[in-house]
């Protein structure tokens, strides 16, 4: 699974009115209609039994030259935060220079092994230009090559099979 570029996003929460955050790599889209994303938590952090209290959390898609910030939020300790510019957006922590961010309420929650997978209602999201950080082969990196490279649609490809 480590050649599987995956985004590099920092969730966050707000429990009793401090932030809380940790590096998470799980994001997915998983439906338009409700609007929903997943992402997966291991049992027992912190993180996720805030956000069980809190009921919301935010994603914070780092752009290509944050990995130091994705760092910090993996590591162990006390204040994360420490250093780091943020501020409140739709009352949970949005850390400054990211790619994307996305506001969520806890839609649902179901045990996989060691993880729980966690299904956010999307409240709202903002995005820029910036380059999302992407980690693939114990690596971090970006999707630059792809971005500046020929582009095929869906229905390009489906095309290209057919005949």
């Amino acid at each position: 699974m480590a050649k599987v570029p995956a985004p590099v996003t920092v969730v966050t929460t707000r429990l009793d009115g401090a932030p809380r955050g940790a590096t998470v790599s799980s994001l997915a889209s998983l439906s338009m209609n409700p609007p929903l994303v997943s992402i997966a938590l291991i049992e027992g952090s912190t993180l996720l039994n805030s956000i069980r209290s809190s009921k919301r959390f935010a994603i914070n898609l780092l752009g290509h030259r944050q990995a130091e910030i994705a760092l910090q939020f993996a590591a162990r300790s006390d204040d994360r935060f420490a250093g780091v510019s943020w501020h409140w957006q739709d009352d949970l922590p949005k850390l400054s220079g990211v790619a994307g961010f996305i506001a969520c309420d806890l839609h649902q929650e179901v045990s996989g092994g060691d993880h729980a997978m966690l299904f956010g209602l999307i409240r709202a999201a903002h995005h820029n230009d910036e380059l999302p950080l992407i980690y693939t082969a114990r690596e971090f990196g970006t999707n630059s090559k792809l971005v500046a490279g020929r582009k095929f649609t869906i229905a390009d490809a489906i095309s290209a099979c057919a005949s």
